[in-house]
């Protein structure tokens, strides 16, 4: 059976696409309006400081479309209802977080499931297989596509060659540091509300396996398309404490997070 070769396609990301041209209400002039990373270098913001964005017209419709469609699982908001586009990073957070509450740790994950398979059209799993069957070129391709389609719900992120089944590849993808992560300071909504339940859906739902491995101590995450993820007993995730400083849920009398028992 022949191979496919592949070389690796560089995306640019958001913060290079995302640039849109507006009419200067003072001066009648056009300016240039850049939407991503905000911080000077153009790199996540070191551990302890939160990373700053400018988010634009796109990355506000991914942030509504998700916080609206989680809505339906969350609690009742304190403040009043948003409307379309009325919703920020931390609103798409706080969604999240309610949605958490008072659910155990395979309750959370469902909910997340059933969120995923409610903005795909009907078929589209059965579709995805026929496309990518579970292949190096599948896998780097998918690896290829993350980096500027996630950039609005993880930050920055670059695909990094890793070694899957003996075989080197570059179907793996390094998040620099996690804007999901950063902003919740959740170890349990990290794990609970985004890797189990992304990593589920590609190996279950789309035929593509896929493990998150996230870094707790610097908030980067690598992903890796075609390695299939371990029994969650098994990973260490699994004996991951809270954050007991930035976490607002966090409870420092018990070694792992609570959000992580079933």
């Amino acid at each position: 059976m022949g191979v496919l070769g592949f070389q690796s396609v560089h995306f640019p990301t958001l913060n290079q696409c995302s640039v849109r041209r507006c009419r200067s209400t003072n001066a009648g002039g056009v300016q240039v309006i850049r939407c991503g990373i905000a911080e000077p270098l153009g790199e996540p913001a070191p551990m302890g400081q939160k990373t700053k964005y400018n988010d634009g017209f796109f990355e506000k419709a991914f942030m509504t479309l998700f916080a609206r469609k989680m809505g339906k699982f969350a609690g009742k908001s304190s403040g009043k209802d948003k409307g379309w586009f009325d919703h920020d990073y931390e609103s798409f957070v706080d969604v999240s977080r309610r949605v958490m509450q008072g659910r155990n740790r395979i309750q959370q994950q469902q909910a997340v499931r059933e969120v995923l398979s409610s903005m795909l059209p009907p078929g589209a799993p059965a579709q995805f297989r026929k496309l990518f069957p579970p292949t190096k070129w599948a896998a780097e391709f998918n690896a290829a596509l993350t980096v500027p389609f996630f950039h609005w719900l993880v930050g920055p992120s670059e695909v990094v060659e890793v070694e899957v089944n003996g075989v080197k590849q570059r179907s793996g993808v390094h998040i620099k540091k996690c804007r999901y992560l950063e902003n919740s300071g959740c170890v349990g909504m990290c794990v609970n509300m985004c890797k189990i339940p992304t990593q589920d859906f590609f190996t279950n739902e789309f035929g593509l396996p896929l493990t998150m491995i996230p870094n707790f101590e610097d908030m980067s995450c690598e992903m890796v398309y075609g390695q299939a993820p371990p029994p969650f007993e098994e990973d260490p995730v699994a004996k991951q404490p809270c954050y007991a400083h930035i976490c607002s849920v966090a409870n420092t009398n018990i070694s792992v997070c609570p959000k992580l028992q079933a």
